[in-house]
C-alpha cells in the first residue's frame, strides 16, 4: 500500500492522536536546519569565523561569562521565531483533529512556541526543553519564570546583544528558559507540570486508538524518537514516522520519507 494512503487509513480508525515533534517541522516555515556544522554554519555564517557550532553557542556558560555574546544567539532566535509564521501543516493538524473529534496531545524538542502561534491550546502542548518566550534567573536566585517580552538589539557584525534583560527579582542576568547544553541551572517546573497534564492524558485515552505522528525528529538529540517509540510499543498504538532523512521506524509502523508539509498535504488531499 502506498505510504501515504497508509497513513490516512491510520489517520482515519484513529480516536486519539499524539504529535510529536522535532526541528525539522519548523523547516517548512523558513526556520534554519542546525543539522550538522554546516547546516548550523548556513544560518550563522557569523559563528563559522569563530570555530563555534550550535552546541558551542547553546551553552548556559555565556550568560554567566559573557551575557552578551550569550544574548547575541537567543535574541537573534527570539526574534526570528517571533516573526515566523507557521506553515500550513499545522492548519491541517488542527482540522483533522476537529473533523475527526481526536483527542490529542503535543509533544516537541523545540523552544519556538509555532504550536501555540499556530492555534494549539497551550495546555495541550508539551516543550521538552522549555520555550524561549519565558525567562529566568541564571543563578537562579528563585524559581520564578515569567513571559519574556524583551525586544534585545544586537550587533549582527559581533552578534553580541546590546542590552541585556535582567532578573525581575534579584537583578542579575536573566537567561531563556530552555533546557541548553551542560545546563547547571535550567528550571524545569512549567515543563514539568507540561509533563503532568501528558501523563493524564495517556492514562485517560489508555486502551484507545492511539496515533503518534511523528515529525521531523532527528537521531542528534534522539528524546522525541525515544518517546514515540516507547509510546508505540504498547498494544494498539501506531507510529507514523515523517523524516526526510532519518525515516527508519521500528517494524510494524510506518515510514514516511519526505518533509513534514508535504507529507501532510498528500495524506490530507486522501482523507478529504
Amino acid at each position: 500500500m502506498d505510504v501515504y494512503k497508509h497513513g490516512a487509513e491510520i489517520i482515519k480508525q484513529s480516536e486519539v492522536l499524539v504529535i510529536t515533534a522535532g526541528a525539522g517541522i519548523g523547516v517548512d516555515s523558513g526556520l534554519p536546519d542546525f543539522r550538522g556544522e554546516r547546516g548550523f554554519w548556513k544560518a550563522y555564517p557569523m559563528y563559522e569565523k569563530l570555530g563555534l557550532n550550535f552546541y558551542d553557542c547553546a551553552n548556559p556558560v555565556h550568560f554567566k561569562k559573557d551575557p552578551a555574546f550569550g544574548w547575541g544567539f537567543y535574541g537573534h532566535r527570539l526574534e526570528l521565531y517571533r516573526k515566523t509564521q507557521p506553515h500550513k501543516g499545522f492548519n491541517i493538524l488542527l482540522k483533522w483533529i476537529e473533523d475527526l473529534s481526536l483527542d490529542f496531545f503535543v509533544v516537541t524538542s523545540k523552544v519556538d512556541g509555532q504550536f501555540q502561534k499556530a492555534g494549539f491550546p497551550d495546555e495541550k502542548v508539551y516543550e521538552i526543553h522549555g520555550s524561549i518566550h519565558y525567562l529566568q534567573c541564571l543563578t537562579p536566585c528563585c524559581g520564578d519564570i515569567w513571559e519574556n517580552k524583551e525586544k534585545i538589539e544586537i550587533d549582527y557584525n559581533t552578534m553580541r546583544a546590546k542590552n541585556i534583560p535582567r532578573c525581575i527579582h534579584c537583578g542579575t542576568i536573566a537567561r531563556p528558559n530552555i533546557l541548553m547544553f551542560g545546563d547547571f541551572s535550567w528550571i524545569s517546573s512549567r515543563s514539568d507540570a507540561q509533563s503532568d497534564r501528558f501523563n493524564i492524558f495517556l492514562e485517560k485515552n489508555r486502551g484507545k486508538k492511539m496515533t503518534v505522528l511523528e515529525i521531523g525528529a532527528g537521531t542528534a538529540v534522539p528524546s522525541i524518537r525515544y518517546l514515540g517509540e516507547r509510546l508505540a510499543s504498547g498494544s494498539g498504538v501506531n507510529l507514523i514516522r515523517i523524516n526526510p532523512r532519518e525515516y527508519q521506524v521500528p517494524s510494524g509502523h510506518l515510514s514516511i520519507p519526505d518533509t513534514g508539509l508535504k507529507a501532510l498535504e498528500k495524506i490530507d488531499s486522501l482523507l478529504r
